[in-house]
């Protein structure tokens, strides 16, 4: 036990701490407020306070926990809405009221709700660290395996039967004594471990069209959605949060505004999942960190979520986890080196902001599971960025682009002009191409690559040719140029333009690649017409180009039947007159 000697805003310096460790938890003043141990020197201790430290009096009592901060891991994450040191809101607001308090505890899983548990060893049996020793099925949407813990192994000595236990009772126990409950702690910021890392192969199933088709993310990639104010970066990851096509999903709100969380929350509530059609709450776990929070919980909450996110992985699962956004966390880190005297690096971020940001992102992958039986599972990062000004050169949008392997740019410009998503084509990338390219010769067709580099190439060609139009006028650009230009916003206004507020919210692979193929059978046979002496004026009076125009609207489960009747239209041959 020791003192308070010093309080700085989030920051306390406690004496008679010796024996105590780096990162582990402690209990600072009356109100038990709770604090991390960041710095050494004799026995005196720095702490970060994850709560508001108004109050605080030198000489107040300050307790150690002898372990770090750690995650609850076990049936019931799933659904739950906690916030960034995992207090269980929801039990808190019927406990308290909407309005929570200082010091107030309460456990992330719920300890008298019963789960039915089926084993899966028996008595004899030798397990390690990841093997899969019984199942609860946690949601319809997701079974939940208990595991034995990485770093535990035994031979069975007694396991119990298929019945009803909560998270406190032991289901196994091991030669050692040791008692295997579902739930497990496990220190936020140590990585899971596993077998061994995989290649990415996989796309990851999101319904954005300029995110599957253009710039796709892999199972187990990272990326990052930087843009300035307005241009859609909190629905942009709340799109993904929604319809992406992985087991589990988790939305971390790292210092977002209040509302906007409210709003997610409200909306989920209502929302199925589009494979099952059961309701999406049933595969999503919500971190709600936001701004009116204290500063330091920031850090806490995206390791928080990465944790969980590995646990999930470690059973098998594919996992998405958004965070929204990293410059808020940043924020925090830059808010306590300063508190901490730390020499500032460039705009006051302290010079571990990329390693820090590094210990995030890398914690995604897709990896071969420790354990019996043999599972493959993977934790796909994909982070926003609030760069001031949408500065892209500011410190914390550099450092991320070093990290990730996908960029979707949100466009300022774009955004005025009402182009939701705001993603910019031409500053957006994807390294993941080559790994995706067989998931969709596999699943979908094999010249997707094709269409992809063609589109593209028109959108880079339209591109250089706004410079002339600004000049001289479309009217002077020669009929090709006039056709590319037609094209080019065809991809642009019809495939690449998406609202999250219609039937088109979710569009699947194989709809949006028949999209683009009659778009590009369009322009083939537009080109032929235009060897035939017709002008693009004539050709853009079409009926069959409001036709093409009004795709998206047509539902996914329907799409393929209606299609063959525009591409029935283009084979029969465009009459001009």
């Amino acid at each position: 036990m020791g003192r308070i000697w010093k309080v700085s805003g989030p920051i306390v310096v406690a004496d008679g701490m010796r024996g105590s460790r780096i990162h582990e938890v402690v209990e600072v003043g009356e109100q038990r407020l709770l604090g991390e141990i960041i710095g050494l020197e004799g026995d005196r201790a720095t702490i970060q306070v994850y709560e508001d430290t108004s109050g605080l009096r030198v000489g107040d009592e300050v307790l150690g926990s002898g372990k770090p901060l750690v995650a609850e891991l076990g049936p019931g994450l799933i659904g739950s809405i906690y916030d960034g040191l995992q207090k269980a809101l929801i039990s808190l607001k019927e406990d308290l009221g909407p309005f929570l308090k200082r010091g107030v505890k309460a456990k992330a899983l719920n300890r008298e709700r019963r789960w039915h548990f089926v084993p899966r060893v028996k008595r004899g049996d030798f397990v390690k660290g990841g093997d899969v020793i019984g199942v609860v099925q946690e949601t319809p949407l997701v079974e939940h395996r208990i595991m034995i813990p990485p770093d535990v192994r035994g031979t069975v000595r007694e396991v119990r039967g298929e019945g009803d236990y909560t998270v406190d009772e032991y289901v196994a126990i091991l030669d050692g004594g040791q008692e295997i409950r579902m739930a497990h702690e496990w220190p936020v910021r140590r990585p899971r471990p596993y077998a061994s890392r995989l290649d990415p192969s996989n796309l990851l199933v999101t319904g954005m069209r300029i995110m599957d088709y253009m710039f796709p993310m892999a199972l187990g990639g990272k990326g990052a959605i930087p843009g300035g104010f307005g241009t859609g970066k909190t629905v942009a990851l709340q799109q993904l949060a929604r319809w992406a096509q992985t087991h589990v999903n988790i939305y971390i709100g790292c210092g977002e505004r209040g509302n906007e969380m409210a709003d997610v929350l409200k909306s989920f509530l209502e929302l199925k999942e589009p494979k099952t059609g059961r309701p999406l709450m049933e595969k999503e776990i919500f971190i709600a960190n936001t701004s009116n929070m204290p500063v330091v919980a920031r850090e806490a909450s995206v390791f928080l979520g990465i944790t969980m996110a590995e646990y999930f992985r470690d059973m098998g699962y594919d996992v998405l986890l958004v965070a929204d956004s990293t410059s808020r966390w940043a924020e925090a880190m830059r808010e306590i080196g300063g508190r901490l005297e730390e020499m500032p690096g460039e705009e006051g971020f302290p010079a571990y902001l990329g390693s820090s940001l590094s210990s995030f992102y890398e914690r995604s992958g897709r990896v071969r599971c420790l354990g019996n039986p043999e599972r493959i599972g993977s934790v796909t990062v994909v982070g926003a960025v609030s760069p001031p000004g949408a500065d892209f050169s500011e410190p914390v949008t550099q450092n991320t682009l070093r990290i990730v392997e996908a960029l979707y740019s949100l466009d300022v410009a774009l955004a005025n002009r009402r182009h939701f998503p705001a993603i910019s084509w031409l500053s957006s990338y994807s390294l993941y191409v080559d790994d995706v390219e067989e998931w969709w010769r596999a699943n979908v067709g094999p010249e997707w690559k094709e269409m992809r580099n063609r589109a593209l190439k028109i959108l880079q060609e339209e591109a250089e040719l706004q410079e002339i139009v600004r000049l001289v006028g479309p009217e002077a650009l020669p009929e090709r140029d006039k056709l590319t230009l037609l094209i080019a916003r065809m991809i642009r206004e019809d495939f690449l333009m998406q609202s999250a507020y219609t039937v088109d919210t979710y569009c699947s692979p194989k709809k949006a690649h028949l999209m683009m193929r009659t778009i590009m059978a369009f322009y083939d046979k537009a080109q032929r017409m235009m060897e035939a002496g017709a002008q693009v004026r004539e050709i853009q009076g079409l009926p069959i180009v409001a036709r093409i125009a009004r795709m998206k609207e047509i539902p996914n489960e329907v799409f393929e039947e209606r299609i063959e009747e525009i591409w029935a239209e283009l084979e029969e041959g465009l009459v001009i007159g």
